[in-house]
């Protein structure tokens, strides 16, 4: 099936997405990343040593479906189980921050929360350790979730069931939760497990991977097209599902529905990073399109497209609506930005977070500066390029307007911010230009809470100055980073260029 002119109803649909409201059940779990460096192996056994640089905590399983939800736009609630422990605790907290209501979690004493702790040496993981205990609920906990699916069923527009085998999703309330929705009339989604999928009979639409529908399916081929097409039909027949969307890894997805020809979307050609949490970007965005009103159709191509840019990230990163905008605007273009034909991208704070996470993955050094540039010269060139040399990627934070007017005064910027950034990423040496500064004399005009969320190795400043004088010294060190102090440009400043203009 070929679909003409699907981009514009695209961004269509996600221009919609703020509107819609989405219920997510499922099992919960805290993903921690634990990353380092290998330098040596253990004189004790033949294992690596891990040297500890940082520590990452996120909601995982059904808490990554709706950050991956929230990421988009779409405003979302989350019931699920924790365990009463410090754990616990802090997913609570996490979802708390993603706008979930903590009410609607069942806290269980007898059984711990669910951890994953993944070890990585740069992007390769070294190790897995999990921590859970798999406890079928009790009856009279399924009747404090349904009635807790009751109280919300009436204010949303789709269910995703984020099925992940441990022990919420028992069967007989998956049907019960299907049955409820239908009543509603709203969309069901599940990402499912397991090899019985009769309990999630009348489901709308379910997300199975490569190996879980050969499994589902008592081994039945997908290793074609053709084959992933009678495995869902198979599924669809012998189970009672409306449709199934399969995903295929690099060969993309598949979507096959009673009485439509199948679609099969293809992956852009893409530097693979990390797959943690790519089948809950695929489901979020599959469920954020039908409940702001899309089709199918479109579900497909979005959710392929948001899979696609998720396997890019470092850790279980959701999407964001920025990023799919960014990726329809620019389908072809899409990639990990290029060296050649340069230009390099200017980014939000988060999406920029993340590319630096991509780079540190890579065992890229990062360098950072920052400045208003106000009327960019030979001074500036030289320093940017002088700063390139002695690292591997450089950031160049750039004072917005009102930053730049608190520094310099009334008259200033020459040049806005966004000509100013343009300017910028035109530049050999540029590889990220960010936008940071201070709305009111006030508050903090410094690039310090952006260099904590960068956390860049290198740190450039040019001029007379020594460290005590740089007023992003410290929250350099406490990311880890070295302070480079540059060779003094003599005689060029954008000041004394305004000076020469007018005399």
């Amino acid at each position: 099936m070929k679909i003409d002119n699907i981009n514009n109803s695209l961004a269509d649909i996600l221009s919609h997405f703020s509107q819609s409201r989405v219920l997510v059940v499922g099992d919960l779990m805290l993903d921690r990343f634990v990353s380092g460096v290998v330098e040596r192996i253990s004189p004790e056994s033949p294992v690596p040593v891990l040297t500890i640089k940082r520590e990452d905590s996120m909601p995982g399983g059904a808490g990554n479906a709706l950050a991956n939800l929230v990421g988009l736009g779409v405003k979302a609630q989350v019931i699920g189980l924790i365990g009463d422990d410090d754990a616990g605790m802090l997913l609570s907290t996490r979802l708390a921050t993603l706008g979930a209501d903590p009410a609607l979690l069942l806290v269980d004493p007898a059984r711990p929360s669910i951890v994953k702790t993944r070890y990585l040496a740069g992007h390769q993981q070294l190790l897995r350790a999990d921590q859970e205990k798999n406890i079928p609920l009790r009856d009279d906990q399924v009747s404090i979730l349904l009635s807790r699916m009751d109280q919300h069923i009436d204010t949303v527009r789709a269910v995703l069931l984020s099925d992940y085998s441990k022990g919420l999703l028992r069967p007989d309330m998956v049907k019960a939760m299907i049955a409820r929705a239908q009543k509603a009339g709203i969309p069901v989604l599940i990402d499912p497990k397991g090899t019985d999928y009769s309990h999630y009979r009348g489901a709308d639409l379910i997300t199975p991977n490569r190996k879980e529908l050969e499994q589902a399916t008592g081994g039945m081929e997908t290793d074609s097209d053709e084959a992933v097409t009678r495995a869902a039909q198979h599924l669809m027949t012998t189970h009672g599902i409306k449709a199934v969307l399969a995903t295929r890894a690099s060969d993309g997805l598949s979507l096959i529905q009673s009485a439509q020809p199948p679609l099969h979307v293809r992956s852009r050609d893409i530097e693979v990073y990390d797959v943690s949490g790519a089948g809950d970007a695929v489901i979020a965005t599959a469920t954020a399109v039908l409940a702001a009103g899309g089709c199918l159709e479109q579900a497909a191509q979005l959710a392929n497209l948001a899979g696609s840019i998720v396997v890019t990230k470092v850790g279980t990163a959701p999407i964001r609506a920025e990023e799919l905008q960014s990726a329809l605007a620019h389908q072809e273009a899409y990639s990990q930005h290029s060296q050649s034909g340069h230009m390099a991208p200017v980014m939000e704070w988060q999406e920029a977070a993340e590319q630096a996470r991509r780079w540190r993955a890579r065992g890229l050094r990062i360098g950072f500066t920052n400045g208003c540039f106000d009327i960019l010269h030979k001074g500036h060139v030289a320093y940017l390029n002088q700063a390139r040399a002695a690292c591997d990627r450089l950031i160049v934070a750039v004072n917005n307007d009102s930053s730049v007017r608190i520094l310099k005064g009334e008259g200033r910027p020459v040049n806005d911010q966004n000509a100013r950034a343009e300017v910028l990423a035109a530049l050999g040496a540029v590889d990220m230009v960010v936008c940071f500064g201070a709305e009111k004399p006030e508050a903090d005009n410094t690039a310090s809470d952006l260099i904590a969320l960068l956390q860049p190795d290198l740190y450039f400043k040019g001029g007379d100055y020594t460290e005590d004088q740089i007023p992003e010294a410290p929250a350099v060190r406490k990311a880890g980073g070295r302070i480079h102090i540059m060779d003094h440009q003599e005689g060029h400043s954008t000041t004394q260029t305004i000076a020469r203009m007018r005399s």
